[in-house]
């Protein structure tokens, strides 16, 4: 039997330069050493051979810190340890344990004694038989042959995992795949010269028909196809004229991925074509793929030399659509050593109208222009069409299910990849504080935007003109008194001096006006620019970096925009921006700790108009931090709404960080704020219900649930779900025979909730009515039984197991969301109002809950209802 180490990556380790040592019995192997980084990924996979699993015997992985001292002395310092005994891996389902962080064990003594040693990412699995007698351990080496292709047999040897991700595992393998491997390499033994290749078949050939793409070609190799490897048939395809040739234009139908990735064009490449790409076997295991054959690349000698392999797969069957063989041709069309085209044919005949058409992919990888701090990356763009071989009147039907069809899967097929490369988002490469760092640098002095304000044509036309005027006064003699003048009175004494003087006044008026409105404006900016946040708990930061395309009200007038935000009742306002119609703001503004995490962020932006004046508004949009995650938040273009922003396609681009402070304590102590409400026990519900509630309606992952009930969605039809309840958001789902019902929305969108009496109708149970506030949770329409004529959406939830419970707690929720948003700062301004503090009278006493307990039983009655 084989043991199968892999050890990912470790985060959080408090030195620098460290490396991963492995001992399993008398085994002993290590990884790499990382430099520079705390968080190392190493990606490692190790071998050990054993022969009996024992109680006793543990997998001991110790990760150790290397130091150098001199050029040629280094030493190791030892951080901690994890042990794994093998009997919990034997005991695992398929005996395999999935990733899974460890936590490293403090050492007692020591350079790193009493500190936080940090995690550690590790996945193993048992292969094999026990080995009993000796013709068991002969089928065993051939089964672990064939399944372990390319792993080193030296024991303890690691091997670096090119195309290795987070969270791998390896799937077993059962007995007809097993044999029907072991029979291909016998095959590949007595028949070296034979293999299994496809031609592919030109759509634009007349007169040919396409039942050779379904069959299992054995033909040897023609002179027109070579047998070759795939290293070599791409190194031949490079030095060829392929680096002439253009790289084709994406296909007809429509992009069904276009992604950046972490990873040089090459290692894409090879990672996602090469032959028995693991990458490609876990896909089939995800998209419920069988009977998967891959042919060999050979090489098609044209114009210019093709690589090509064919590829038959078994398709699981659907509700509408039995098991059916699917056959992939795949064509290189470019592969330059930085560019390369994948061209894929696939046929399902099998299919209702499978004969008429044809599915074609076009993978693109390409490789980044844009420097980053990173290291290289590439883009992949992956286009499909469809290719009539004639006509039908399905042709619609035909196209539409092919594309709900290629769009989940190759959605499966961009969540796995991204487990291997990191996408490419402006957030990976910069955190928040380099984010916050290059904005502030980026910002304009005072003095810059003084400058570029006053250099104008009527500034400069007054100061001119003043210069003028003062010099010509120091060359000329007083002029006599004449006319209806008197000393100390100089009047004109022409049209010409009038007219002069009037321009002069009107200039030097301009600019006063233009001097005080930048005194105000400045003034304006003050308060919020700069201001760090206080408190502990959720801190909102927000780069402000520009706006573009910017409308006034009216075209023809300049304008003066500054920015308004608005979070859970607090209000932050940016700097104005003077004359400008795509103002560069590049500011950082720091909303104080909240308690509760926010949902919603106001944006508008407004016309200086005075600090005394409203300014008109330029427009507004809301940022929803739920329908957004946190890299999309690093970097986010906002679309203003209005009539004039619309028209002129306004946007702000801002960045927006939302970090938790206090940790855990922000969560216990909105807990015992809403306890206190509800009066009874709240508890977070278990990690992996989280995450599945997070996953289910796409949620960040600071969402935490609170509570579930069981309940009817009642519209024209009642329908059975689950009501979620959590922090920002009242959810549901249902699922019923397939048809799934889905939507969420906010407590701040909640403008009452009533209880309403049981009645014939609701079969005599209770009902909880939810009503939005007007044009509100628009999302969650199709839930809604109804909507008034203010517009407002009343939903209708009934048959709980506890009705009381359920409806004080949702009250209770609702409450203290809504009383943190809208009214404590009046309830606030009240407590305030109150002079002298309120003074209970003599004969009545505070009880307090301690003390309900206490109190004994005065006078009881029961009173008769009608039901």
């Amino acid at each position: 039997m084989r043991l199968y180490v892999y050890i990912l990556q470790a985060k959080d380790l408090p030195a620098k330069e460290t490396f991963a040592k492995l001992h399993v019995g008398k085994h002993k192997s290590k990884t790499r050493v990382a430099r520079d980084t705390s968080s190392p990924i190493w990606n490692e996979e190790f071998v050990f051979r054993i022969s009996d699993v024992d109680e006793g015997d543990d997998v001991v992985v110790s990760i150790l810190h290397h130091e150098q001292q001199d050029s040629n002395v280094t030493s190791t310092g030892l951080i901690g340890k994890v042990r794994i005994p093998l009997c919990s891996i034997a005991a695992e389902e398929n005996q395999t344990l999935l990733p899974t962080w460890f936590v490293i064990e403090k050492l007692s003594d020591g350079k790193f004694v009493n500190i936080e040693c940090g995690k550690i990412l590790l996945s193993l699995s048992l292969q094999g038989k026990w080995e009993s007698t000796s013709g068991e351990k002969v089928l065993n080496d051939k089964q672990d042959i064939i399944n372990l292709e390319g792993v080193k047999e030296l024991e303890g040897s690691p091997k670096d995992l090119i195309s290795s991700k987070d969270g791998r595992r390896r799937k077993h393998h059962d007995g007809k795949h097993i044999m029907k491997n072991f029979v291909n390499q016998i095959d590949k033994l007595f028949h070296k010269k034979e293999e299994i290749f496809k031609r592919l078949h030109d759509d634009s050939s007349v007169g040919q028909t396409v039942n050779s793409n379904y069959e299992d070609a054995t033909d040897k190799c023609s002179s027109s196809a070579t047998c070759t490897g795939f290293e070599e048939g791409l190194d031949l395809m490079q030095s060829s004229d392929s680096e002439r040739e253009e790289m084709p234009e994406n296909l007809q139908g429509g992009i069904l991925l276009d992604q950046k990735y972490l990873v040089s064009p090459c290692d894409l490449n090879k990672f996602l074509f090469t032959p028995s790409s693991q990458f490609r076997k876990e896909l089939a295991e995800l998209q419920g793929l069988s009977d998967v054959q891959e042919g060999p690349w050979t090489m098609i000698q044209e114009d210019t030399p093709r690589l090509t392999r064919v590829v038959t797969y078994m398709r699981a069957a659907t509700k509408m659509v039995k098991a059916v063989k699917a056959t992939e041709n795949q064509v290189y069309r470019k592969a330059s050593g930085k560019q390369f085209a994948v061209f894929v044919s696939v046929s399902t005949p099998d299919v209702p109208y499978g004969n008429t058409f044809k599915i074609e992919l076009l993978y693109k990888i390409l490789p980044e222009t844009e420097p980053t701090a990173g290291g290289e990356f590439s883009r992949l763009i992956i286009s499909w069409g469809i290719q009539f071989n004639q006509s039908t009147i399905m042709k619609g039907m035909i196209e539409g299910g092919a594309r709900q069809g290629l769009r989940e899967s190759f959605e499966q097929f961009a969540n796995l990849l991204a487990k291997t490369y990191k996408t490419l988002d402006p957030a990976v490469v910069l955190d928040k504080d380099q984010v916050i760092a290059t904005v502030q640098s980026e910002q304009k002095t005072d003095l810059k935007s003084a400058f570029l304000y006053f250099w104008s044509s009527s500034v400069i036309c007054a100061v001119l003109l003043s210069v003028y005027v003062v010099v010509h006064m120091l060359h000329c003699e007083p002029s006599k008194v004449q006319g209806f003048e008197f000393y100390g009175l100089d009047l004109p004494d022409s049209f010409g001096e009038l007219f002069s003087s009037g321009i002069l006044v009107l200039l030097l008026e301009r600019v006063y006006m233009m001097t005080m409105h930048f005194i105000q404006a400045r003034l304006h900016r003050g308060r919020d620019q700069g201001v760090k946040a206080n408190g502990k708990g959720w801190i909102l930061t927000i780069a402000l970096i520009k706006g573009t395309n910017l409308a006034s009200v009216e075209a023809t007038e300049l304008f003066d925009p500054y920015v308004v935000f608005t979070c859970n009742g607090k209000t932050r306002t940016s700097s104005v921006k003077l004359q400008a119609q795509d103002p560069q703001w590049n500011e950082v503004i720091e909303f104080d700790a909240m308690e509760e995490p926010p949902s919603v962020l106001d944006v508008e932006v407004f016309d200086f108009d005075g600090p005394f004046d409203q300014g008109a508004s330029l427009g507004h949009a809301e940022i929803n931090f739920l329908k957004h995650t946190a890299d999309e938040l690093a970097d986010l273009s906002v679309p203003l709404v209005g009539h004039h922003a619309q028209a002129s396609q306004s946007k702000l681009q801002l960045r927006i960080f939302l970090e938790n402070k206090n940790g855990v304590e922000t969560m216990k102590d909105y807990l015992s704020k809403v306890e206190k409400e509800v009066g009874k026990k709240l508890n977070i519900r278990s990690p992996q219900k989280n995450s599945a509630f997070q996953k289910l309606f796409g949620l960040p992952h600071e969402e935490f649930l609170l509570k579930e009930y069981t309940c009817y969605l009642k519209r024209k039809l009642p329908v059975q779900g689950k009501l979620f309840l959590s922090a920002r958001i009242v959810a549901f789902y249902s699922n019923v025979f397939g048809h799934k019902t889905k939507f969420y929305f906010l407590w701040e969108d909640i403008d009452d909730i009533q209880v309403l009496a049981p009645t014939f109708a609701s079969l005599g149970s209770p009902l909880l009515l939810i009503i939005l506030k007007k044009n509100r949770g628009l999302d969650a329409k199709h839930g809604a039984k109804s909507q008034d004529d203010e517009g407002r959406l009343w939903f209708y939830f009934q048959s709980f197991v506890s009705f009381d419970a359920t409806s004080r707690t949702i009250m209770a929720l609702w409450k203290t969301r809504t009383l943190s948003v809208d009214h404590r700062a009046q309830i606030a301004e009240e407590d305030q109002d109150v002079a002298d503090p309120f003074l209970l009278p003599e004969a009545v006493a505070v009880v307090s809950d301690a003390d309900a307990l206490m109190m004994s039983k005065v006078y009881t009655c029961d009173l008769p209802c009608d039901v």
